[in-house]
């Protein structure tokens, strides 16, 4: 049974960490999510003290964030955010193992050779054998193949998601970066096996909305939930770069975002958004979440974050009032077009 007996860490979860927690269904199936979860696609590497990850971790549990996303390749190095986190579950969170929903991905690159990448059945399984391995876990919540790899066969990737359901390694699947046409044949396929697709995580926010061209529809019509990763397009929607790119920001030091990626235009659009935002009462990056959470279709929001202080706030999105038809208007005249990126 689980209770909240004091941890070997002295620490104790708030009593009432759900009590302020709308949480939504991922699409057909029984699962529930919360509307934002946290990612651990950034800043829980090896490159960085446990204590911040840690604090983060705790803190997110204490508010009702039950969802914990990560992959095989989050770091640097490759494997040290599914390290970090075992380390935090192994001091912190074991005793509460059955509120936590924890993902991890396999697809993209992972080690060398030719067994570390794409979709292959052995890259999949091998792969969770590892992330199972660095988190401590016996099992995870959803196993996602995290990109539809062009030269395997979809058939062999969506039957190694249904293997390591039958395992127990896993207890659902997800796809990840897929189109409309290779979602909806991936959960044709998973539903023929029996192991029904149950989340599609795609990027998505307002300076991207390629998934308005039909993956946000493709899931639906399969039933699966949308988890969407990226919702403050890198930092991008947020007050980080409304004047410029900080020394040390992201955009300097970041592998998937550079100062080129902080356009003149982008900035301008921000500083409407901005406005937008504080008519509301609140931040550019929680007018950002609220505006991708207003579709039904969206299950979660994924975020990462830094610091206990950019968690907290970015979490205030889902205690805001729902956008009006106004607010949405304005957000349209500065956001990306309906299915397409800036």
């Amino acid at each position: 049974m689980i209770t909240d007996d004091r941890t070997d860490s002295g620490w104790t979860p708030a009593a009432d960490r759900y009590a302020s927690t709308d949480y939504r269904r991922a699409g057909r199936s029984g699962l529930l999510l919360p509307p934002i979860s946290l990612g651990l696609w950034q800043n829980f590497g090896a490159d960085r003290p446990i204590a911040t990850p840690r604090a983060i971790l705790r803190r997110a549990f204490d508010l009702g964030v039950t969802h914990i996303d990560l992959a095989n390749n989050y770091g640097p190095p490759y494997g040290a955010a599914e390290t970090t986190f075992g380390a935090v579950l192994a001091s912190d969170l074991r005793p509460y193992r059955d509120e936590l929903l924890i993902s991890t991905k396999a697809g993209y690159d992972m080690w060398p050779g030719p067994y570390g990448d794409g979709g292959s059945r052995k890259y999949l399984v091998s792969s969770l054998d590892q992330s199972l391995r660095r988190t401590g876990l016996d099992h995870v919540d959803v196993f996602y193949s995290h990109r539809r790899d062009p030269d395997t066969p979809l058939e062999e990737t969506m039957g190694a998601l249904d293997a390591v359901v039958r395992a127990g390694k896993a207890l659902y699947v997800g796809i990840s970066n897929y189109s409309p046409a290779d979602t909806a044949r991936a959960a044709e396929l998973l539903a023929d096996l029996g192991t029904p697709l149950t989340l599609h995580q795609p990027r998505y926010s307002i300076f991207d909305r390629h998934v308005e061209a039909g993956v946000l529809d493709a899931a639906a019509a399969a039933g699966a939930g949308v988890a969407v990763f990226s919702p403050l397009a890198q930092g991008r929607l947020t007050d980080r770069y409304l004047h410029g790119v900080p020394e040390g920001s992201r955009a300097t030091r970041s592998a998937y975002l550079s100062t080129d990626d902080v356009t003149e235009d982008l900035v301008s659009r921000a500083k409407a958004l901005d406005e937008v935002a504080g008519a509301r009462g609140q931040t550019l990056a929680q007018l950002a979440l609220r505006w991708v959470l207003r579709d039904p279709r969206v299950t979660t929001a994924i975020i990462g974050a830094s610091s206990v202080a950019q968690l907290e706030a970015n979490l205030q999105a889902v205690t805001g009032p729902d956008l009006t038809a106004e607010e949405v208007a304005a957000v349209e005249r500065w956001a990306a077009p309906s299915g397409g990126t800036l």
